[in-house]
């Protein structure tokens, strides 16, 4: 009696691509594992295993942040084999950035992907300091890429690539007199528009909640909030801007100066998720409920903020598009585009949540 081997779904899919491989239907780099599972209808975890099979046969070769080489199929080398590739900075490990910035990160690697690029993440506080210069030269003579994704860029940063000209897209707001294509959300309308819901709602002293040490966006917001509060008609309402550090104490202090004035704020809009999670833990250790005794709007989305009740007023961004409305502006970039035409600011739903309500009585 012969013996039929078992041949699992991961050895059926390896098949598979070993038989792509050969007609040449991919040249010098496998897609990623996110197309390849969309193509072969199989889970990623699947097809992990399948690329595990290839690689084994001398087939691929993973290349740390850039995805599988084909290494194994003989043919002429070419130009082509040589990975084009866009460089993306970041200030610390992508497992620590906010998940909504890692998400639109991994969707527009995988965009770059289906282009024929190639995504390389660089992270360092170097590049962030104060005067980058000796690091971003090293950085960029060590490394040729087609075009650079600066993300949670500075100032300094971003005045560097300006007047180096170095090709790349600011993954943010640009700061004055700084002329760099750039992609945003419309943090000056979503702020405007926040402070115009909380005044609709009835509330007459609002504060916002605010980086110490402010981003381009973050400058953006407060700009926006002043504008929404100054075109209501309400000539009795009170504004506050309190600064704060990324950590929970730098939160706490910044919201015992607000909540310990004589006629404290009714409504706060938070300008990070993060800072939205510590201060609604710290107005609870205070005994303050949201939104009976304040209201609350988080200008940032996270998917972590989905699980806090009452869920919270916030402008809900999808990840996807993000990443596609940058892919445009890089392509152009990548391409020379002598007329770069960068995407309007995208402007996120509102999604009312249940923390914001009108004020308390005699509020």
């Amino acid at each position: 009696m012969t013996l039929i081997p078992h041949r699992t779904v991961a050895s059926q899919i390896a098949a598979q691509l070993r038989a792509e491989l050969g007609k040449g239907t991919w040249n010098g780099w496998l897609p990623s594992e996110r197309v390849l599972s969309r193509t072969v209808q199989a889970s990623r975890n699947t097809v992990r295993a399948a690329l595990e099979q290839l690689k084994g046969d001398g087939l691929i070769e993973p290349v740390r942040g850039l995805g599988n080489r084909i290494v194994g199929v003989s043919r002429v080398p070419s130009l082509q084999d040589q990975p084009k590739t866009v460089g993306l900075l970041i200030p610390e490990p992508i497992g620590r950035l906010r998940p909504l910035i890692a998400l639109w990160i991994d969707e527009l690697k995988d965009l770059l992907i289906e282009e024929g690029y190639r995504l390389r993440i660089h992270e360092g506080r170097q590049y962030y300091q104060t005067n980058p210069a000796r690091a971003l030269e090293r950085l960029v003579e060590q490394n040729t890429h087609g075009a650079w994704v600066l993300t949670l860029s500075s100032e300094s940063m971003q005045r560097w690539f300006a007047r180096r000209g170095v090709p790349c897209l600011v993954a943010g707001s640009t700061f004055p007199d700084i002329r760099l294509p750039h992609y945003d959300l419309d943090y000056r309308a979503i702020c405007r528009h926040a402070a115009g819901v909380l005044l609709r709602l009835g509330h007459r002293r609002l504060a916002l909640l605010n980086r110490e040490s402010p981003r381009a966006g973050d400058v953006d917001s407060e700009l926006g909030f002043i504008e929404g509060v100054k075109a209501s008609s309400q000539s009795d309402t009170t504004t506050e801007i309190a600064y704060h550090r990324d950590d929970v104490e730098s939160v706490a202090r910044a919201l015992k100066r607000l909540l310990d004035r004589k006629s404290p704020p009714t409504a706060l809009v938070v300008c990070n998720s993060y800072a939205y999670l510590s201060t609604v833990s710290l107005l609870a250790q205070r005994g303050l409920r949201v939104p009976q005794d304040i209201s609350l709007i988080s200008r940032d989305d996270d998917p972590f903020l989905a699980s806090l009740a009452p869920a919270p007023a916030r402008y809900v961004l999808d990840p996807h598009t993000f990443a596609k409305k940058m892919l445009g502006a890089l392509l152009q970039l990548l391409n020379r585009s002598p007329a770069l035409r960068a995407p309007p600011p995208l402007l996120p739903k509102f999604t009312s949540g249940g923390s914001a309500s009108v004020p308390a009585r005699g509020e």
